[in-house]
């Protein structure tokens, strides 16, 4: 098994994980890019979910939040949000099967490395760029494949957007989202997006 086709599988485990109770008020499905430590050789997604009713209840609660940010901002979000449902990738902890796929192919791509390796510092930089664009390209490649085969339909009953916060590089989630995502379901997240606002 590769370590694509093992984050595909893990994605549908999860959606089908969603409390049944909060598919009807779920509006976003979040991918939350992070990694072990900062550790681009340990990269992770979280895959969660935010719900009309944590929306409403911020909003209300705070008074003062922007509409946008308490739907899109991640700061906002709750645990089953941010930290999202469960944890795929490249953490031996919650997803040792993930870690083990993730290292064998870093490794046959030349692109793995121990702390004790004779390597300079540019040459681990490099390294680690590539591994976090590979990771970041395998995300946006999950969630065009989720909307692609129907899944995200299948299982909430409507289309919704999958939203990326890439915590290596914040500034990447509108690209990355605008990426994974048919354009009509992102247009309103992708209303503040700075780059967007320049071209306008």
């Amino acid at each position: 098994m590769t370590f694509r086709h093992h984050l595909g599988q893990m994605a549908l485990r999860t959606l089908a994980e969603f409390p049944e109770e909060s598919v009807p008020e779920i509006y976003v499905v979040t991918f939350h890019v992070d990694s072990v430590d900062q550790d681009p050789r340990y990269p992770y997604l979280a895959i969660g979910y935010n719900t009309e009713t944590e929306v409403a209840r911020l909003l209300a609660e705070t008074g003062e939040t922007e509409p946008w940010e308490a739907r899109w901002n991640y700061a906002y979000f709750p645990p089953s949000g941010l930290e999202g449902i469960r944890i795929v990738g490249h953490h031996p902890d919650h997803d040792p099967v993930g870690a083990d796929l993730h290292r064998r192919e870093a490794i046959a791509q030349g692109l793995w490395y121990e702390d004790e390796d004779d390597l300079s510092e540019e040459e681990q930089d490099g390294r680690d760029e590539q591994l976090a664009e590979q990771f970041d390209e395998l995300c946006v490649g999950l969630a065009r494949q989720l909307h692609a085969d129907g899944e995200l339909v299948g299982v909430l009953g409507r289309p919704l957007p999958v939203i990326l916060y890439n915590m290596f590089d914040p500034d990447k989630m509108f690209a990355l989202t605008r990426a994974a995502n048919p354009p009509e379901l992102v247009t309103e997240f992708l209303g503040e997006d700075p780059e967007a606002q320049q071209q306008a």
